[in-house]
């Protein structure tokens, strides 16, 4: 059975996802995908409109065979990490063939060549993001404009002139940099991502939108219907079961309490032991409070931006702070031996065969729940992040309004999800 794999937030499932998708199965070859997809919170820093269980749902439903969980500091890590931990979740299956990635280039040649050099980490190209950093970039600059003058000075003036600047080639291209330095042997692919972009804004004419924009038409008119046009029937199905249920949506809104009782409690010295803080942000952050007008996230977040701290960098912070991942959670080393094991989320019967391969060629322990991680031998790194997955449940169960305790700790004793033909 010929495999491939793909990395995903489906934060909604829309119909440039199922575009993406068999596009995949069609490109490679396929005949199962496996999805690594992010849990309660996601790349951006940002909490994920439905819980993992329901995006898993639609996942399935919506062409995926198995879906495993990429964990919490991998998934709201900047793209470098975020890359490593779910490539490498895809190779430790032992079962993923190739996997295959949006990007806006579709250029997988390109790409490959500039993932070469940076994948070395030559003297050069870390002394000139040195350099840029020092200059006041942001990180993402920085690392575009060293990669481009290197590349220059090798005499790849294609590869240096590539559109490193947008989103998803930038994450492709770290999808390629992990790839190499795992020495797997799954083969890579990419396809072009059709209309919208990933930071649109605005949804468009026609069936496909961002995610983003779609997020933005669902806070903004106050119920599912509102994105009908631009989602498969599926996600529009189980937005609306969660909807009923009060489990969805969920934003920063919801998350306010929590936060802003850690940022009041925490002192500066406290929030500088967490991920992402650093530079004096820790007293941004205290001299902001008081100067708030309402007690809002998004208010916060805009009193602290700055160049160097975008947005999203201000949420992953954040982020870290509500979950309590601190920086040594975030070091190479822990990173590096937090892939400790493979979470399973939900599967089809198709994806059931694959999980019963699995058994026997995976490079890491199967769990179907966290408390399969007792005894699984995961090591202190993975132990932690498994707990850091569960921790994120109860923060995210009490953001959606749980009634139930049960709820909070919903990791240790929630099946994965089975999707069978209708």
């Amino acid at each position: 059975m010929r495999t491939v794999g793909v990395i995903v937030e489906y934060n909604p499932f829309h119909n440039g996802h199922r575009h993406h998708l068999e596009e995949s199965v069609r490109v490679t070859g396929a005949d199962a995908v496996v999805a690594v997809m992010s849990g309660h919170f996601l790349q951006r820093g940002e909490p994920a409109l439905m819980d993992k269980w329901a995006r898993a749902e639609t996942a399935l439903r919506g062409g995926c065979d198995l879906v495993i969980e990429l964990p919490v500091p991998y998934a709201t890590s900047a793209a470098e990490w975020f890359a490593y931990g779910a490539v490498g979740l895809l190779d430790a299956t032992g079962v993923v063939d190739c996997f295959c990635f949006g990007s806006e280039s579709g250029d997988i040649d390109a790409l490959r060549r500039i993932a070469e050099l940076a994948a070395d980490e030559p003297a050069d190209l870390r002394g000139r993001i040195a350099e840029g950093l020092s200059a006041g970039l942001s990180f993402p600059d920085a690392y575009s404009a060293a990669l481009r003058f290197c590349l220059a000075a090798r005499g790849d003036s294609e590869a240096a002139a590539f559109p490193l600047e947008q989103p998803n080639n930038t994450l492709g291209l770290h999808y390629l940099i992990a790839w190499k330095r795992l020495g797997s042997r799954m083969e890579p692919h990419t396809i072009r991502r059709v209309q919208a972009g990933y930071h649109d804004a605005d949804a468009p004419a026609g069936s496909i939108a961002s995610a983003t924009a779609l997020r933005r038409l669902i806070f903004g008119r106050g119920r599912p219907e509102a994105i009908a046009s631009y989602v498969p029937p599926v996600t529009l199905d189980v937005l609306r079961r969660e909807w009923e249920a009060g489990r969805a949506p969920v934003g920063w809104p919801a998350l306010k309490e929590q936060l802003f009782h850690l940022l009041v409690r925490l002192g500066a010295e406290e929030l500088a032991g967490y991920r992402d803080i650093g530079e004096g942000l820790e007293h941004r952050i205290r001299r902001a409070l008081p100067a708030l007008e309402r007690l809002e996230v998004d208010e916060l977040i805009g009193l602290l931006k700055t160049k160097r701290y975008t947005r999203t960098r201000l949420q992953r912070a954040l982020t870290a702070v509500l979950l309590g991942i601190r920086k040594d959670d975030w070091r190479p080393a822990a990173l590096r031996e937090g892939l400790a094991y493979i979470r399973v989320l939900g599967f089809t019967p198709k994806g059931q065969e694959l999980l019963k391969r699995m058994r026997k060629a995976a490079k890491l322990p199967v769990l179907l729940s966290a408390a399969g991680g007792e005894g699984a031998g995961l090591g202190c790194a993975g132990a932690r992040y498994l707990e850091l997955d569960a921790r994120a449940t109860g923060v995210y169960a009490l953001a959606a309004g749980a009634a139930d305790p049960r709820a909070l700790l919903r990791d240790y004793y929630e099946p994965p999800i089975i999707v069978r033909p209708s």
